[in-house]
């Protein structure tokens, strides 16, 4: 809440905030998410709930059903990456009017916009593009004063061409790689791989060479070549 002099209290719009603490982020789970978003620096958290009655008085938290108020409760849980938080106005044990929604992800705290803020700010995203397609066709019109009005595409900012920046990969935190491995590790539990069996390789039978005796009776059968006499003249 602001104060200006003179002025009525202006509220502060909390969608475009964002609130986390590092301490935190390695433990959060169902138990003591809670308790993190009771934390006195969110700005999300308001001290004057019935949370903090009981959490001052140091009563159960089923206690929050037999007052009447604001009060918080823990509305969806998606284990370990997402926590749903509702700010609810307590009218009876009963019946409960919804304020606001609150999401953690990651460990950050976002405040959950709602109907009115989407549709505005739908429709002014959709008036400032119309209006740059406005700009930027009203820079491509010629006027001569013999030819009249006239487009001029190849000349204008039509076809201006932008250079894209590199984006770079950010390094993951410590608690994005902590759940990753929890959830990798789970996986793996539930889906064991398949232990692969031994394959036995059949021994080959050792090669016999068998050596055929030799005929000796050939070389007793081959005679010499004659002898060469000589020649008498």
């Amino acid at each position: 809440m602001m104060m200006m002099p003179g002025k009525t209290p202006v509220q502060e719009n909390l969608l475009g905030l964002s609130w986390h603490d590092s301490t935190w982020i390695p433990v959060l789970n169902p138990s003591n998410v809670m308790d993190y978003f009771t934390e006195r620096s969110n700005p999300f958290y308001d001290r004057l709930c019935n949370n903090e009655i009981i959490k001052m008085q140091r009563l159960s938290p089923d206690q929050l059903t037999t007052m009447t108020g604001t009060e918080y409760i823990l509305l969806h849980v998606q284990e370990p990456i997402l926590y749903v938080i509702r700010k609810q106005n307590r009218i009876s044990p009963t019946a409960a009017t919804a304020i606001a929604n609150y999401y953690i992800i990651a460990g950050v705290v976002y405040q959950a916009p709602d109907l009115g803020s989407i549709v505005s700010s739908r429709v002014l995203s959709t008036i400032h593009h119309l209006q740059s397609a406005f700009d930027e066709a009203s820079g491509c019109s010629r006027y001569h004063p013999s030819k009249g009005y006239s487009w001029d595409f190849k000349n204008g900012k039509a076809l201006a061409t932008k250079k894209e920046t590199p984006v770079r990969d950010e390094p993951g935190s410590l608690f994005q790689r902590q759940r990753v491995d929890m959830l990798l590790a789970e996986l793996v539990r539930k889906f064991p791989l398949p232990v692969p069996k031994p394959v036995h390789q059949a021994a080959e039978p050792p090669i016999e060479i068998k050596q055929e005796p030799k005929d000796r009776s050939e070389k007793k059968d081959m005679k010499p070549p004659p002898e060469k006499k000589p020649r008498v003249n």
